[in-house]
């Protein structure tokens, strides 16, 4: 299996690392696109950096490479998430711009009708943000938030960031190790 993973400029990006080293675990073949804005971030939050996720990936893009081999139907993939999602991104995806290879690669996953999961990580929502997560859901995207659940007891923040891992990953039909269901 070969996923796309987006990382944008909204703050959250330990929730990409947890993703991209499950998807290590896995085995799944994961194509990271990191954009500007999430490299700004990655140097304001002093968390998880560029080096630290473009280990766990099997290939990595830059942003600007409109010709990367993502930014074509063509090229197979199994779909693509972003995590975390910022407003302008969403925007992007919802209206169907593609200046960079990010949108462009969501752009291309939509119009091959596979998978495309945004996990937005920003609060409240305004309105035009609530718009553009409607207009992107009805072009075939599913819009999750970074929102953990309570039920299976978490201790530490690595349990929070799992969780919200695990669901992420269902949407494309992958079990994550260790991850409690409900009534499980």
């Amino acid at each position: 299996m070969r996923l796309v993973v987006g990382v944008s400029g909204g703050s959250g990006i330990p929730y990409a690392l947890s993703i991209l080293r499950a998807l290590h675990t896995l085995g799944t073949e994961s194509h990271l696109i990191v954009s500007s804005g999430a490299k700004r971030v990655m140097n304001l939050e002093g968390g998880p950096q560029l080096s630290d996720l473009s280990e766990l990936a099997h290939t990595v893009y830059d942003d600007r490479d409109l010709g990367a081999a993502v930014a074509s139907g063509s090229y197979r993939t199994a779909g693509m998430l972003v995590v975390p999602c910022s407003a302008g991104t969403l925007a992007k995806i919802a209206h169907g711009l593609a200046d960079n290879l990010l949108s462009r690669a969501a752009h291309v996953t939509l119009k091959e009708r596979r998978p495309l999961v945004l996990v937005a990580r920003e609060d409240p929502l305004p309105r035009p943000m609530l718009q553009n997560m409607l207009l992107a859901h009805d072009a075939g995207a599913s819009l999750m938030s970074a929102s953990p659940g309570f039920y299976h007891a978490p201790e530490s923040v690595d349990e929070l960031l799992h969780f919200v891992t695990a669901r992420v990953l269902d949407q494309f039909g992958l079990d994550v190790p260790g991850f409690r269901r409900w009534g499980e």
